[in-house]
């Protein structure tokens, strides 16, 4: 798994979203490349924006916690199709670059704060996380969706 605290491996991901298209189209799933894009976008967002969004109540987050983060975390590739969370769900239309140029800067911002700024920092939804989880859940969520899209 990329270590999206890295330079080499933040770079990575960002050369293949540069190879993205408007015109891209997905291999599996309904999302187009925007609409990708910005649900990627609400990941750091939970992070760096957080009141973009509602907070968890206790008891959402005592799931999330428990059913939820193990599998968001850890370091299994997510399967095609998976359902989504309500907040993750983008239906209405983007604008490709600014998406792009928004994941781009999330991306770096995280690099260049690095792996000790997200040792124990609390997450939106899951609680105090180490940074390696953190890596796991940007990384491999990343991974995921430019497969999707076949870069």
């Amino acid at each position: 798994m990329k270590n999206i605290f890295n330079q080499n491996d933040a770079n990575h991901f960002i050369q293949r979203i540069n190879t993205l298209t408007e015109d891209s189209f997905p291999k599996w799933g309904l999302m187009s490349v925007d609409k990708m894009l910005a649900h990627c976008n609400v990941t750091f967002e939970l992070i760096y924006e957080t009141e973009k969004h509602p907070k968890p109540t206790f008891i959402t987050k005592w799931i999330l916690k428990r059913f939820v983060k193990p599998k968001v975390t850890n370091e299994l590739s997510y399967k095609q199709n998976l359902p989504t969370a309500a907040m993750f769900v983008i239906t209405d239309n983007k604008s490709f670059e600014d998406e792009r140029k928004r994941i781009i800067g999330f991306i770096q911002k995280t690099q260049q704060l690095g792996a000790d700024a997200f040792e124990g920092k609390e997450s939106f939804s899951f609680g105090k996380l180490t940074a390696q989880e953190w890596n796991n859940m940007l990384a491999k969520h990343l991974d995921h969706h430019l497969n999707q899209f076949g870069v």
